[in-house]
């Protein structure tokens, strides 16, 4: 009695010959014109190439960091006698034109290239001015003390341009570099040494507000040349 409503289907198994048959790989999937009901036309799906896409992006962001870096001094030397920027300082400058944009400031002042130096970190300069107590968050902090805060709705360039006194402590660092006479790159230790000679910048006010001085600033001359120093005990 319990049978009578029930139905018996014979369950054919599928050989492993016909399955694989019926499988398609995904990239001839990807290829096929897939029908629309709603429209009546047909769309195609094409596998994107967006590693290609990203890493092109990647290399003209960096194409754009290596070659912003401003200078006026430089453009009035020979090709055969101008010295070049370290790949630190470079750096530290990009990070500099990013922490005037996340703050919203129309300009890369020179609090904006020591927070840059201290961003990049891994130089002797940013190395001593942290010991001296001069760190990324007291700088940011200082500086919003010092300059404000910037309209919620204003936002900045993409490479906002230099104060300035900005730019005149980069001219410094070129002088000092110059007229040391050395074959060498120009430091991050000398764009320190140049944001500190401009004593009415917001630059050298942070750095004096946070414990840095005149003997920290000869200690560092010491090393000017050098971007970091290694050790091999």
């Amino acid at each position: 009695m319990a049978t009578q409503g029930l139905s018996v289907f014979s369950i054919t198994p599928i050989s492993s010959a016909a399955n694989q048959s019926r499988r398609k790989p995904i990239e001839q999937f990807s290829n096929f014109n897939l029908p629309n009901a709603f429209l009546g036309a047909k769309l195609s799906t094409q596998p994107s190439n967006f590693n290609l896409v990203a890493s092109k992006r990647r290399s003209c962001a960096v194409a754009t960091i290596s070659f912003s870096l401003p200078d006026t001094k430089l453009g009035e030397i020979d090709s055969d006698k101008k010295p070049k920027w370290s790949a630190r300082s470079i750096k530290s400058f990009a990070m500099g034109e990013l922490e005037a944009r996340k703050l919203k400031y129309p300009n890369t002042g020179t609090e904006a290239l020591l927070m840059g130096i201290l961003v990049e970190g891994t130089s002797l300069a940013a190395k001593l001015l942290r010991e001296s107590g001069v760190t990324l968050f007291k700088v940011r902090e200082e500086t919003v003390n010092l300059l404000g805060k910037s309209d919620m709705y204003f936002f900045s360039p993409e490479h906002p341009p230099l104060t300035e006194q900005a730019r005149k402590a980069l001219d410094w660092a070129v002088e000092e570099k110059l007229k040391s006479g050395d074959t060498g790159e120009i430091t991050t230790a000398h764009l320190t040494l140049g944001l500190w000679s401009q004593k009415e910048s917001a630059g050298h006010k942070i750095m004096a507000a946070l414990g840095f001085d005149d003997e920290k600033a000869a200690e560092l001359a010491k090393n000017m040349d050098k971007d970091v120093i290694l050790s091999y005990k």
